[in-house]
């Protein structure tokens, strides 16, 4: 891309103008968060971090040229995260980018709640699995989190998967320093688990499934404009209701989890409790097992397959994702 230095960012060449004129111009645009995305985008083309720009001060045409660029593509919304090539997740980075769902906020929480479960497990019961696992973000932080750890990323999609593997080899010495090991799967989070399938074998001896699914209904168009252009579709969209892979997720974990094991489950802010069966926990509570279930799992057939089912809700008093246990 060819920039005329002459005209970039109006002449400014101290850290401050530019910050000002960035932070201008993206607000003018609507992006959500402007000063924010000002500094991290002017703090990555000088190569400081955020908090050391306050020590800068001329900025040299070579950087300025570099801010352009980078600011021409965040006011046409391309994600910030895509721009920094990564995204912090708890006490890790990931690389992100086109291709894969950049993990939120709001996800940390349903993390944390998976791996306290496996943190009070023995060693040698520290299994966890994370269906549609996208970055990798929620197992490689189980796997750091928890020491000895054996956790499994699943995930279908051809483009995500190569984030996924990227990202668990990124943190392999850091996972091998808490004795734990992430292995990717490269399958459909509905079948992962059935008869030939990669993880049949750990049927009825994972103590934790967690899952951040598809949970946006196809109908539904999502507002915000870097989701609606640069997500991955198949990282959104979750049938006509929105909970077809979450039902799928369900059926899995049945299948996977020790009895009394533990699910987390994403959603979005209206499939709580209040949602009825249009909602996670009112699916959730209404499951029943099928032949199948009840013949790999002992569950009686026709009865329910989740208990201790509820609601949890993120920092901004949002419902957010729903725990359960695998019936004994």
């Amino acid at each position: 891309m060819s920039v005329d230095v002459n005209r970039t960012i109006g002449g400014r060449t101290t850290v401050r103008d530019v910050l000002f004129d960035s932070e201008r111009r993206l607000k003018a645009v609507g992006v959500p968060s402007p000063s924010v995305d000002a500094a991290l985008l002017v703090a990555f083309a000088l190569g400081v971090q955020r908090n050391r720009l306050i020590m800068q001060d001329e900025v040299t045409a070579e950087q300025r040229v570099h801010v352009e660029q980078l600011l021409t593509q965040r006011l046409s919304r391309v994600p910030l995260q895509h721009l920094l090539g990564e995204v912090g997740f708890r006490r890790i980075d990931v690389a992100v980018g086109p291709g894969v769902f950049i993990p939120r906020p709001e996800t940390e929480l349903v993390a944390e709640a998976a791996l306290r479960e496996l943190h009070d497990k023995p060693i040698g019961q520290r299994i966890g699995v994370d269906l549609c696992a996208g970055s990798g973000a929620i197992a490689i932080s189980l796997g750091v989190e928890v020491e000895h750890a054996r956790i499994h990323a699943v995930e279908l999609s051809d483009d995500a998967i190569a984030w996924t593997q990227r990202n668990v080899r990124a943190h392999d010495d850091l996972l091998a320093s808490r004795g734990s090991r992430v292995e990717v799967i490269h399958d459909d989070a509905a079948h992962v688990a059935d008869e030939g399938r990669p993880l049949a074998r750990l049927s009825g001896q994972v103590s934790v499934v967690v899952s951040n699914p598809p949970y946006i209904p196809d109908a539904m168009i999502p507002r915000e404009v870097e989701v609606r252009d640069h997500e991955p579709k198949i990282a959104l969209y979750g049938g006509e209701d929105g909970l077809t892979v979450v039902r799928q997720v369900l059926r899995t974990a049945a299948l996977l989890l020790v009895p009394g094991g533990l699910l987390v489950i994403e959603h979005a802010d209206v499939q709580g409790q209040d949602a009825g069966l249009r909602g996670v926990p009112g699916v959730t509570s209404a499951m029943r097992a099928d032949h199948e279930i009840a013949g790999r799992t002992g569950i009686a057939l026709g009865t329910p397959v989740w208990t201790g089912v509820a609601d949890r809700i993120d920092l901004n008093g949002l419902p957010r994702f729903t725990i359960a246990r695998r019936v004994q």
